[in-house]
């Protein structure tokens, strides 16, 4: 069986094993205050531009959320997301667990708009009523969404504009954040989103690490006792050097940004296969997901031998799934998944 259900389900990439191999027999400080640590967060900060941004290793996406969102807003603040977002449908209520409720909005494709973000933000502020019901402190978007899209440099330009001017911070969650940058459309870079975002993350876990996420704080007011977060939260590595040696190894010579924009060219050679045998797509995505609408027949034909991810029954025989490709998808695999495509 081959897998396209997701783009975690190998450990890390051959480079980073070996450097963990390589960096075993020597000794480092703990909790993130150690020369690896150091060195990969200056090697993300070539990509920046001249943000002054702090950078903090956390071990995965869920906990980073809740706890960059914990930090950051007093008691009676929300966050705003799309209903499809990470933090709504896909973490058990983690962050309305820590006091934080999330608000919801209908999402296009996964994604919200400026328009729709300062029409909540001014239903709050003319409410009258202010004391009584939560306040709008954040938007969350993710990058790509959970359907797979991006952002346009212009969307996320409103969006911030809307968040400053309504005093909410803007937090972008990256843990496909490799993906996206690979997209053949997109048109937005690391040192845009140092600009634009109060904080956002480079996912690690679904770009080549074993595990791990990279988090940017550019926003002065969120990096005040960021660590002390960390560590009431569970998320301060004793052995944080293992991060660091991590995103060392992705970033030095753009690793990083090679693995993953090959995967986002296998999900295309999978896209243009689906195309021209006619099967329709639930979503259009760039980048290495892909949502495609199946029969009964075709999907039962695809699960012979391949693993993918079924997302929702459309009717009586369509039913839409995901092929996701990651960093460790071969050309093999997909030209096997391509010959299935033309005769189901």
């Amino acid at each position: 069986m081959i897998r396209f259900n997701n783009d975690y389900n190998h450990g890390a990439h051959p480079e980073i094993i070996r450097a963990l191999a390589d960096t075993n027999h020597n000794s480092y400080g703990g909790y993130g205050k150690d020369e690896w640590c150091e060195k990969a967060a200056e090697e993300i900060r070539k990509y920046l531009g001249d943000a002054d941004a702090d950078i903090h290793f956390l071990v995965g996406g869920t906990q980073t959320n809740f706890i960059v969102i914990a930090s950051a807003l007093r008691p009676y603040q929300s966050v705003i997301s799309a209903d499809s977002g990470h933090i709504n449908v896909h973490e058990t209520g983690a962050v309305e667990n820590c006091g934080h409720k999330v608000q919801t909005l209908p999402g296009k494709d996964g994604k919200i708009s400026a328009k729709q973000i300062r029409q909540l933000a001014k239903e709050y502020q003319e409410s009258g009523v202010q004391e009584h019901i939560t306040c709008p402190g954040m938007v969350y978007l993710s990058f790509p969404t959970e359907y797979g899209t991006i952002y346009s440099k212009k969307e996320l330009e409103e969006i911030s504009a809307v968040c400053k001017e309504y005093e909410m911070y803007l937090f972008v969650d990256g843990a496909r954040m490799g993906y996206g940058l690979a997209a053949p459309d997109n048109d937005v870079s690391l040192e845009d989103l140092a600009k634009l975002a109060d904080v956002f993350y480079l996912g690690g876990t679904k770009c080549g690490a074993m595990f791990g996420e990279a988090l940017v704080i550019s926003n002065p007011l969120l990096k005040k006792d960021f660590r002390s977060y960390m560590k009431q939260n569970g998320a301060m590595l004793a052995k944080g050097w293992l991060l660091g040696v991590q995103f060392y190894t992705l970033f030095w010579d753009g690793l990083y940004f090679e693995i993953t924009r090959k995967a986002v060219d296998f999900a295309l050679q999978i896209k243009k296969a689906f195309a021209e045998r006619g099967i329709p797509f639930h979503v259009e995505s760039s980048t290495n997901q892909q949502f495609v609408v199946l029969t009964a027949s075709q999907m039962k034909a695809l699960e012979k031998d391949f693993i993918f991810e079924f997302e929702e029954k459309i009717d009586e025989d369509h039913f839409c799934v995901r092929f996701c490709t990651s960093w460790s998808t071969e050309q093999e695999e997909v030209d096997i998944l391509i010959r299935k495509i033309a005769i189901i």
